[in-house]
């Protein structure tokens, strides 16, 4: 029997690990009681021990599922969405989702499933060679068997929720997706943060297929809009509470700004994303999930240093080149 150690974070709000079988060990969800029933925020990713955990988590809680009234997920990610068609089967509760993530869901996770190949593609022509792609196209293409059943999505067109009876503002922050979203709550002083801010990893940030060109600069957008709020704590998907919030999300900027220095540094000739990412991470030790996310967050850099002039790309029998400008 799973134990879920459910955390009591407020009048009516419930933090919940639920485990992923990834690094982070657990992706953290957010249980809200509310004057008709129970609301959830994000479900994980689907896999027979996460189910555990809900089960015992909704037995801790005395949760019957008929009792949840709507699926709050804050971005299409797998460790977020992917038990959500489960979730949905158990509760028969509407699912809700951004609009620029409902179109992603759609595209990365539904019947077309045109992303693998097209990720494979990109990071091609961004110089990673062919026995690699071929490995993170199989690598997705076994992901997505992990995110089913689909949930039928509704798109979250409001600009505030209720959770824990409670009214929280919806703050849309692109960056990690072009959809994801946080919750605050300004009485409270609260941010339910997701992926968006985390204690003590930075979240990935990279290009892909059918999303902004230029989610760096998304990114740093969406760090200036929520860096304005007044937080006391914020509550991260990963990892632990944020008290000092201010303070890591200048940490999270300083972080990217080193990387941005040194990925330049590394552009004094002509180079490609890939080769690039083999300089910055342990390659040696890089499994095909990690390899993509490594070439994606490098190119997001890159792509961040030719939109503000320090960098110049050019194609070349199909391959994309990086270099600083020649003066």
């Amino acid at each position: 029997m799973a134990s879920t150690l459910v955390e009591t974070i407020g009048e009516g709000m419930y933090r919940v690990p639920i485990p992923v079988p990834f690094p982070m060990k657990y992706v953290y969800c957010y249980v809200c009681q509310e004057a008709d029933g129970w609301s959830i925020v994000d479900v994980g990713f689907r896999d027979r021990e996460a189910m555990r955990a809900w089960e015992s988590a909704f037995r801790e809680l005395g949760i019957k599922p008929r009792h949840v009234r709507a699926i709050y997920l804050t971005h299409f990610h797998p460790d977020h969405f992917g038990l959500a068609g489960w979730m949905q089967q158990q509760t028969e509760a509407p699912v809700w989702i951004s609009a620029p993530d409902y179109h992603m869901a759609e595209r990365v996770w539904g019947e077309e499933g045109i992303q693998a190949g097209e990720v494979a593609a990109l990071f091609r022509r961004h110089g990673a060679p062919e026995e690699l792609t071929a490995q993170m196209e199989k690598d997705m293409w076994k992901l997505s068997m992990r995110v089913s059943p689909l949930p039928v999505l509704t798109v979250l067109d409001a600009s505030d929720i209720v959770l824990g009876q409670r009214r929280w503002t919806i703050v849309p922050v692109p960056g990690h997706s072009d959809g994801l979203i946080s919750f605050y709550q300004p009485e409270l002083r609260q941010l339910v943060a997701s992926d968006h801010v985390l204690d003590r990893i930075t979240p990935n940030i990279g290009v892909w297929p059918g999303a902004d060109p230029n989610p760096l600069q998304q990114y740093f957008t969406s760090l200036r809009k929520v860096e304005e709020l007044e937080v006391d704590i914020a509550w991260p998907a990963h990892g632990g509470a944020i008290h000092q919030f201010r303070e890591r999300v200048s940490a999270i900027v300083r972080h990217h700004g080193q990387r941005l220095q040194a990925i330049k540094a590394l552009a004094t000739a002509r180079v490609t994303a890939y080769d690039i990412a083999r300089r910055l991470f342990d390659h040696k030790r890089l499994n095909p999930t990690q390899w993509r996310l490594a070439i994606a967050e490098t190119l997001a850099h890159l792509e961040y240093l030719v939109s503000t002039g320090e960098l110049e790309k050019e194609e070349y029998q199909h391959v994309v080149f990086y270099q600083q400008p020649v003066r």
